[in-house]
């Protein structure tokens, strides 16, 4: 007979699958040397601070919140669905794409099913497979960073429930082409679900790459993901959307939290949305300092994956760990993978015109 005592954190058990489950880590505030200002370049967030008409919608919506949200979150569901063009219906809001992932998770993955995705990708990806007892299956980038579709399509099996594709691509920033995503799209069983998780997409200029919409209307399996955090800047109050049809819509929607996304987020996407030629006009200028960073990186001597989205990555290998402490040591908060690389995301000037400085240090320090 168990004793009547209360229970130690030792003898709480958790379920056995969170062992296998790597932690995601969060890109760290920067320690600023004495009499330096630091810069947080680790979480890809757009570094311009919100637009006034912005900021006044989420202080109007502020004094509702002692009530419930719109769960319905009717008019920013059909506002999308209008750019989008699709039906409302289609369209799935969620506490950022994040949120969505985890409920597409839940609905579509059994303890079991192998779900592929390329490797290195989105750290979410192989949390959100584990949690639900799903197994992932990781086919390795190219050498240039990009998705190996080839191999994708060769990865699926019977056990195959959903495939992950990000354009571009967290952390090397290649982006899919169109040709080689619809190639790929045709070889999928109409029953796997594929999900293009687009996060990055505003930042892309190569006319060339996949037209995620042009494939949603086409293949009744794909899922598109979207965010207002990147872009549109409004990584702290957590709004994204999907798009899906049918029994995938239905699906997504049965999965999520009530009242996930707040009104005052939703006030913030119709404003952001309203202001979009002011938004564009900002990412235009992250995208030059992206082109301006690369364009100095490669006279350093640097080989990069050629980035469509507001970071670069530095394929360092094994001193990887050297280059995220000297980083630190100069104020900046870079995001270090293992043994694989540093993403770093482009940031105001001052911010991009140090990493170029200790980047270049660097590289004629360890060659």
């Amino acid at each position: 007979m168990w004793a009547m005592r209360s229970p130690g954190p030792d003898l709480i058990r958790a379920r056995a699958a969170l062992d296998a489950i790597p932690v995601y880590r969060p890109g760290r505030p920067p320690s600023a040397p004495a009499g330096c200002e630091s810069f947080k370049m680790s979480s890809n967030e757009n570094p311009y601070p919100p637009l006034p008409s912005v900021v006044d919608a989420i202080t109007r919506a502020a004094a509702g919140i002692n009530r419930y949200p719109d769960t319905g979150v009717h008019e920013l569901r059909e506002r999308i669905g209008d750019r989008c063009g699709v039906p409302a219906d289609e369209v799935i809001t969620g506490a950022g794409s994040c949120a969505l992932l985890g409920q597409i998770a839940e609905a579509f993955i059994d303890p079991g099913d192998e779900v592929v995705y390329a490797w290195r990708s989105f750290e979410l990806y192989p949390i959100l497979v584990g949690l639900q007892g799903g197994r992932s299956v990781q086919v390795p980038l190219t050498h240039e960073g990009r998705h190996n579709l080839e191999w994708l399509a060769r990865s699926i099996t019977r056990a195959t429930t959903l495939v992950l594709l990000c354009s571009p691509n967290n952390p090397t920033g290649a982006a899919i082409q169109h040709d080689e995503a619809r190639a790929f799209l045709e070889r999928v069983p109409p029953h796997v679900l594929v999900v293009i998780d687009e996060a990055y997409i505003e930042f892309n200029r190569d006319e060339s790459t996949l037209d995620a919409f042009a494939l949603y209307r086409e293949y009744p399996s794909v899922v598109v993901l979207r965010t207002f955090s990147k872009a549109y800047g409004l990584a702290g109050l957590r709004a994204g959307y999907a798009l899906a049809r049918g029994h995938a819509a239905d699906a997504i929607r049965k999965a999520a939290m009530p009242f996930a996304l707040t009104d005052i987020a939703q006030a913030a996407a119709l404003a952001s949305l309203d202001a979009a030629d002011e938004l564009a006009a900002r990412v235009d200028l992250i995208v030059a300092e992206r082109e301006r960073v690369t364009a100095a990186l490669a006279a350093q001597g640097w080989q990069l994956p050629r980035s469509e989205a507001n970071f670069v990555w530095l394929p360092l290998g094994r001193d990887t760990d050297a280059f995220v402490q000297a980083a630190g040591e100069a104020g900046l908060s870079v995001r270090g993978f293992r043994d694989d690389g540093v993403r770093v995301s482009v940031d105001e000037p001052a911010a991009n015109d140090r990493f170029l400085a200790l980047a270049g240090d660097f590289r004629r320090e360890h060659g």
